[in-house]
């Protein structure tokens, strides 16, 4: 009788009511067969919500470096709701390979992660770039806080990845310097492409010189990496957000490449595209 007065008590339940197993930091569930896959909730920057990330682990259980992978954003704000745990199954895999710890966190306003989305830049005309990707970073560094709290993760060797507004708020983050991060890797890198305007971005003056602000105080190596046919942004204009933050004192170094595929802005989360940057990234890292 009891246990059918629980049944029906439970069923009655808003559906908004999730677990508490799902309310709490940490891993949630048990671990995949795909380079450990594990499913965790971390806390986002000021506690909350928690990020729902997916963790994959090299096969020993020593402290490992970290990985931090960071997403992109979709152009068609319908879609942040609708997005699924990140994977770059490519990049995730390179770097499991050479013994480290990735996590990809979904940040704040995306998917399940739900919350505020921290990262809007406001009005198309005057955008506020340089707050954007900062509110990107503080998602990440409080991802690398987290996970360095954890027993498998060496606490002084952290490198981060970023695609997209994931690589923009890697750009941001270098600004800050954080401690025990030797090296940060941006593929296209940017905020407010495929806009219907000219060039097809907002304000890309504005992009420039938000990109001069963060080299001002980045001193971190950081790897940057573009196509020739980015959809969302041109060479030209990604040549002059590199000058403007290598000017300004970034310490970069900017890999140009040719034509990838129908958009070499999808270069760093298609499985094809490993053997263009694997070499690169490795080079990069050697000695860090």
């Amino acid at each position: 009788m009891l246990h059918r007065l629980l049944i029906a008590f439970l069923a009655a339940l808003p559906t908004a009511v999730q677990p508490a197993f799902a309310q709490s930091p940490g891993l949630q569930g048990a671990e995949g067969s795909k380079m450990r896959e594990q499913e965790w909730r971390i806390p986002a920057a000021g506690g909350s919500p928690l990020m729902i990330a997916t963790v994959f682990r090299p096969p020993c259980d020593g402290r490992a470096p970290l990985a931090v992978i960071n997403h992109g954003s979709p152009d068609n704000s319908a879609m942040r709701p609708t997005m699924k745990r990140p994977q770059f199954t490519a990049l995730a895999t390179y770097f499991v390979s050479y013994g480290y710890v990735v996590v990809l966190p979904l940040r704040r306003g995306y998917g399940a992660t739900g919350g505020r989305w921290a990262e809007d830049y406001g009005r198309c005309d005057t955008p506020d770039f340089v707050g954007a990707g900062l509110a990107t970073a503080s998602d990440i560094q409080a991802t690398i806080d987290y996970m360095r709290e954890q027993p498998f993760v060496a606490a002084d060797r952290t490198v981060v990845v970023g695609q997209s507004a994931g690589g923009w708020g890697t750009l941001a983050l270098s600004s800050r310097n954080p401690a025990g991060v030797p090296a940060m890797i941006d593929f296209a890198g940017g905020r407010a492409g495929h806009q219907a305007l000219p060039g097809g971005v907002c304000a890309p003056d504005l992009l420039v010189k938000a990109a001069a602000k963060y080299g001002s105080t980045a001193r971190v190596p950081l790897l940057w990496i573009t196509t020739e046919n980015d959809s969302f942004f041109s060479p030209a204009l990604v040549q002059r957000m590199v000058d403007a933050y290598r000017a300004a004192g970034g310490n970069v170094t900017h890999r140009a490449l040719g034509p990838f595929g129908r958009d070499g802005h999808a270069l760093a989360g298609s499985d094809s595209g490993a053997r263009i940057w694997s070499p690169l990234v490795t080079e990069f890292l050697k000695d860090r």
